[in-house]
């Protein structure tokens, strides 16, 4: 095999840490090559040596492109040999248009000035070869998540691209706009572009990859072939975790007793388009003991539902009534619903969940600081005594609880949004999307602690886009569809084959 790219013996090392040690990584021209591995596994920073994000000199090992060893000083030495790297968070600008972010560091002109035709035409061009059918002018912030990535992968190809990374690419796409960007690849991969692709979903990966290289602890264990067909899923986790998982999701008798939280004709409106009517009369109800799971494509309403019960953090004109333990529970604002005993474990952990630049001690107290701060002020002591019982509990990896939270894995700041909530004493958890963007081994202790909130007696409702993970972890599954309910099935009963008949209903009454 000629490579195009021969990353050779790669070791990296940060302040008492050894992220890579001895990496070896080919990829092949017009090659879609995997890279996976646990959070922490040394993926990302594998691909900024290899980008120049870290300049040669910064790590031992060499690169070598298209036959010559290369020496990055930074990104842009990397880009001008079509090396071009697509960050899971997206580098646009939001209120620039498409054509904009695409020519942002290089438009064409002369003599210091825009040929704003030219940079319009050759937008079109670029959107056409990515499959998107908007004008050039459109805002960043009017297109949605999936048309971005589109947008990114057009600024890619507007620099040459022979070489696209990828990292985590699908993972706040729609299962509709993760397949279109999947087939995007392919036809790279028939036009010659090589494409390295890290991702957590190994359905994905399988689909598509032609190897699959591993990372584990920052050394490659295993580069698998997919020439014989897709390699199996639980071959890939064994490599990526060093153990088998014999069963994906763990075993639990569930306890279920009396009803816990119940929500009577709930009904919520857009926060912007009053006549738009999000949430349409809902009836849901979840048991002690019980996880309930809220299955439905994006745009559902799943979100928009749990948001406006706990303290109406979304939407307006909101009607109907909550209950907590068989009384009626005021959720009118978010400091109301905690003192109900309601949590909200939010999707997007990064803008609304956490305080990135602070550390582990002050996210978790964040919510409950009345029961650390007697007289106002807050108790340095009990504040590091509640985050270091959490970090233990809650097995969070980390050099101690004064490390900055953005610095964790993301399974690790996960855990960090749960002892944030758990701290509140709530009788019901909402957890949205709660194992977005984390590794299958990380996704496994994060269904532990699920179950064992449900054992202690506590109500747990779980939004997934994920059904598999509905089915194997949730006791009862409700499908919601254009804000309603339209479907609810046992555990033992449903199918992802049901679920999705119920979605197909458009918004009909439960059955």
């Amino acid at each position: 095999m000629n490579a195009l790219l021969e990353m050779q013996g790669i070791s990296k090392h940060f302040t008492g840490v050894k992220a890579l040690s001895d990496v070896s990584f080919t990829v092949a021209p017009g090659e879609i090559h995997a890279l996976v591995g646990e959070n922490g596994a040394g993926k990302s920073t594998l691909m900024k040596v290899l980008s120049g994000v870290y300049p040669h000199g910064s790590y031992d090992g060499a690169i070598v492109f298209d036959g010559e060893e290369r020496r990055f000083r930074d990104i842009i030495d990397s880009e001008a040999l079509g090396i071009i790297i697509i960050h899971q968070e997206l580098a646009l600008v939001p209120l620039m248009s498409i054509a904009e972010n695409i020519f942002i560091a290089n438009p064409p002109g002369r003599f210091g000035i825009i040929d704003r035709g030219a940079v319009h035409r050759r937008t079109q061009e670029l959107l056409a070869k990515v499959g998107l059918n908007e004008s050039p002018d459109t805002l960043i912030t009017n297109i949605g998540v999936g048309k971005q990535q589109l947008v990114e992968i057009a600024k890619a190809l507007s620099k040459k691209v022979r070489l696209l990374i990828l990292d985590e690419p699908t993972a706040s796409l729609s299962e509709k706009d993760s397949q279109a960007l999947l087939d995007l690849l392919l036809e790279f991969k028939a036009q010659g572009i090589a494409s390295i692709l890290i991702s957590h979903k190994l359905n994905e990966v399988s689909r598509v990859a032609d190897r699959i290289t591993v990372l584990r602890d920052g050394r490659t264990v295993d580069t698998l072939d997919c020439s014989d067909g897709a390699v199996e899923e639980d071959r890939i986790i064994r490599r990526m975790v060093d153990r088998d998982l014999e069963h994906r999701y763990p075993k639990r008798e569930p306890k279920i007793g009396e009803t816990i939280f119940r929500v009577s004709d709930w009904s919520a409106y857009h926060p912007l388009h009053t006549d738009r009517q999000m949430i349409r009369n809902v009836d849901f109800e979840v048991k002690r003991g019980e996880i309930v799971g809220i299955a439905g494509l994006m745009g559902a309403g799943r979100t928009e539902f749990a948001m406006s019960v706990f303290g109406r953090s979304y939407g307006q004109k909101i009607t109907g009534r909550v209950e907590i333990e068989g009384r009626e529970a005021d959720v009118s604002t978010v400091r109301r619903a905690i003192d109900a005993g309601l949590a909200y474990v939010t999707e997007d952990r990064k803008h609304l969940g956490l305080l990135l630049a602070e550390d582990i001690r002050k996210n978790i107290s964040l919510a409950n600081l009345d029961r650390i701060a007697p007289g106002r002020v807050i108790d340095d002591v009990q504040e590091l005594k509640v985050a270091s019982d959490y970090r233990s509990r809650m097995r969070i990896r980390c050099h101690s609880v004064y490390q900055e939270t953005g610095k964790l894995s993301g399974g690790n700041q996960q855990k960090v949004v749960l002892s944030k909530w758990l701290f509140t004493d709530p009788k019901v958890l909402i957890l949205d999307e709660p194992t977005r963007g984390i590794d299958v081994g990380a996704k496994y202790e994060i269904y532990c602690i699920i179950n064992e909130l449900a054992d202690s007696g506590r109500g747990v409702v779980v939004i997934s886009s994920e059904m598999p993970e509905l089915l194997g972890i949730c006791d009862r599954i409700c499908v919601m569809n254009e804000g309603a309910f339209v479907g609810e099935f046992p555990a033992a009963e449903a199918t992802q084959e049901k679920i999705m008949r119920a979605i197909m209903r458009k918004g009909e009454a439960r059955p």
